[in-house]
């Protein structure tokens, strides 16, 4: 099963250590994505598995803790969630350690650079570098990007090994972002099976039409797969060839240069 490279150390938890409500309270909060912003309660408790009576209670207290707003119907999320990402970028020493070094990778590919872990079959930024661009919504800081579609998420699930990706296909639908986004699970299995050989990825217009990213693997120093560091950039006239050409050895360069501080 996939799980992020970065949780090395998960061992089985005691029942007694076990706490249902921290559980079902956070469930609450990750029931509101993009197609549901806005829930009533028994919404909420369809999406969690739990009693419409026990969501309620739930959504109340977040509402008194600040995590959730009402208008006496609908419940949705305030910004105040934004804290408990802003608590992990705060005290990780991944996003610190790297971002002297994307500052270096931008100026010399002249792209915006990422440093982004796997977290499930999603990506998450954890660290960037360069000026914003006119790109939908994903490549911000903090953001969680299907990792079907990019670089990065592609590379980290390639990596997983085949077994693993052979598991990602068999229960997971690859959805359709452009007409470019590979949805064919035999040619992803390629895809994949290319990126374990080679150890980098690239990805063309999958998520975003006239945009492409390359990526490598970032490794510690014991050399597990920990991240992934790529650069985006808008495809203009370049070729794929001159572009993993013009960035792939500055990627490399610079994921090595970091291999012995993380």
């Amino acid at each position: 099963m996939l799980t992020n490279p970065s949780d090395a150390y998960n061992p089985p938890l005691d029942k007694r250590d076990w706490i249902a409500g921290l559980e079902k309270g956070l469930s609450i909060i990750e029931t509101f994505d993009e197609a549901n912003p806005r829930l009533t309660a028994t919404q909420a408790a369809e999406r969690c598995g739990l009693t419409r009576t026990a969501a309620r209670r739930y959504l109340l207290t977040l509402m008194h803790l600040g995590y959730v707003a009402s208008d006496g119907k609908l419940f949705w999320l305030t910004p105040r969630v934004m804290r408990l990402g802003q608590s992990y970028l705060e005290s990780a020493r991944l996003p610190r350690i790297v971002q002297p070094f994307l500052q270096r990778l931008t100026a010399g590919t002249q792209e915006i650079s990422y440093v982004s872990v796997l977290d499930g079959v999603d990506i998450v930024y954890v660290a960037r570098n360069g000026s914003n661009r006119a790109m939908n919504t994903g490549f911000v800081l903090g953001a969680r990007v299907p990792g079907q579609v990019t670089a990065a998420g592609m590379l980290l699930i390639g990596l997983q090994g085949e077994q693993a990706v052979n598991h990602w296909l068999a229960h997971h639908d690859l959805q359709t972002f452009t007409s470019h986004t590979i949805t064919n699970k035999e040619r992803m299995r390629l895809e994949m099976a290319r990126i374990r050989a080679q150890e980098w990825a690239i990805s063309e217009q999958q998520l975003d039409l006239a945009y492409r990213g390359v990526a490598v693997p970032l490794r510690d120093r014991k050399g597990e797969l920990i991240a992934a560091l790529s650069v985006s950039m808008p495809m203009q006239q370049e070729s794929a060839h001159d572009a993993v050409a013009r960035v792939l050895p500055l990627l490399r360069e610079t994921a090595q240069a970091m291999r012995n501080l993380i």
